[in-house]
This record gives structure tokens, sequence and C-alpha cells, in this order.
């Protein structure tokens, strides 16, 4: 080995130390409460072991929801890492569509800088108000905003439009939107975003599963993802957990939830085409 090669690979070395990576999941756990039996709830865990911070939509608004989210994070602990929980209160919805958020990260991981809360800016617009919790990682906060649409029958481009406004109402903070929006990401709605900088870890990525695979396909609907500010944070990685393959039928699958879990990886260090000194770098 000659001394340029032995002085790259130290280099990369250091660099892969440096890097401030954390791996975020989304999942709508469908209706997720004390119908879940012990085994769909290990089953969950087992699923989500491997990332650092989990936000999950469809809690229920009743005492089963938050004993289910205890329950899966027991799960969680008994498999090496300890994990620490949030969750929200009841969204202020319609009575049938009301239910509550939880977030659940390795302590080792991540810190909670300040306990979430249910975004009231939009109260009257947003049938269920998204749940923002700040986190650090290494010295380095971001802000998740988590969120569930109204059906996509009830047109919930007229929900996310109002999230144009929060970089302007949450300046300060590095917001990454997370969650089931109901809608492809190349909807228009998301265009004020995008023109901010913000960008979808997935494209063109059904999430949603069908009531029985025709053929090979599963999945039906492109509506889980996760939007993040490309001028504070680097992807490094993404992807999607085919859940569904480990059950014999999707009536089984669907007992766990009819949406599969989304990821990324970030470099919270830094933003898409940032040097380590700071510097954008042009095409």
């Amino acid at each position: 080995m000659n001394r340029i090669t032995f002085l790259l690979i130290i280099a990369l070395f250091f660099q892969s130390v440096l890097v401030a990576q954390i791996k975020i999941s989304s999942w709508n756990l469908q209706n997720f409460g004390k119908t879940k039996s012990q085994a769909e709830i290990a089953f969950v865990a087992g699923t989500l072991k491997d990332f650092d911070i989990i936000a999950i939509q469809e809690v229920v608004a009743g005492y089963g929801g938050p004993q289910a989210i205890a329950r899966l994070v027991d799960a969680l602990n008994r498999k090496g890492a300890k994990w620490d929980y949030m969750i929200s209160d009841p969204t202020e919805s319609t009575p049938y569509a009301t239910e509550r958020y939880a977030y659940i990260w390795k302590t080792s991981k991540v810190k909670e800088v300040r306990r979430g809360w249910l975004d009231q800016n939009y109260l009257h617009q947003i049938d269920r108000e998204p749940f923002i919790s700040e986190f650090d990682y290494k010295d380095k906060i971001f802000t998740l905003v988590n969120f569930h649409a109204i059906p996509q029958k009830k047109q919930p481009e007229t929900e996310i439009k109002f999230f144009k406004f929060f970089p302007e109402k949450y300046p300060d903070k590095n917001l990454i939107f997370l969650g089931d929006f109901n809608i492809p990401e190349r909807h228009t709605v998301f265009n004020p975003l995008k023109k901010l900088g913000y960008k979808p870890v997935l494209e063109n990525q059904k999430t949603t599963m069908k009531m029985k695979c025709v053929g090979e396909e599963c999945l039906a609907s492109e509506f889980d993802n996760i939007f993040y500010n490309s001028r504070k944070l680097k992807v490094l990685n993404t992807g999607v957990v085919h859940f569904y393959r480990s059950f014999p039928d999707m009536v089984s699958a669907r007992r766990i939830s009819d949406h599969i879990p989304v990821w990324a990886e970030f470099d919270i260090e830094r933003g898409e085409g940032e040097t380590k000194d700071g510097l954008m770098m042009g095409n």
C-alpha cells in the first residue's frame, strides 16, 4: 500500500466518524391501541429496532393508545437498547378523526430538547394538528413535524398548503416534516416548500398496502414521506420496510397496519452541496 492510498483510507475513516448520522422513521400504525396483541407489538418492535427516532401516526386517542405505545417501548427495550418516548394529547379534531401522535427514540443517540406540542397556528384549518418536537443529536438541534392528513377524498392539500408558512413561523428551527400526507410528493401543494429548499426523501414510492397483492404488486398509493431542508441536512440513505413480506397474506399483514414504514438517514452536520467549511459547492 502506497502512502497516498494509506492517507485516503485514514481520511475516509475520520470522515465517517465525524459525520453526524441519524436514522429517522415514520409509520402510520393504523388504529394503534388495545386491539394490538402482544405478538403484534413484538413484531412492530422488531421492525423498528434499528432506527434512532420513530414518528408514529394513528395512535388511538383513548387510554388504549398510550398503553400500546408503552408496550411497544417495553418491547424495544428488550432488544438491547434503551428507548424513551412522548405521546401527544388527542388532536382537537372531529370525534371520529381525533387521534394521538408519538415519538420514540434511542436515548444513546438523541436527547429530547423540549416536550412536544400540538401546533395551534392553524387549528381551524387542519383537522389533526401536527405534533412538533425538538431533538438534540451531538449538539445539533432539529425539529420534527409529525402529521396525519385528512383522507384523499377530503382533499388533504387544503391542510398541507399551510406548511409553507411553518419555516417563517419557526425561523430558527431545522424543520423535518414527516408522516402520512394522503397525497403523493409530486402534488403541486408541496411546490412552495420545495421552493424553500425542502425535498422529499422518497419519489414514486408507494407506501400504502393493497387488500390483496396483484401479482408482485402489493402497494397502492404514495402517501407517506419525509420532507427535509436540503440547505441544512444531507440525505445519506432512504428506504421503506416491506414488512408484509413476513406474512402469508395481506389480510394477516394488515393487522399490523395498512401502511409500510418509511425512513431516511441524515447527515445533521450540513446540507446538500455544503463542504465541511460551510461553503456551498457550485454545480
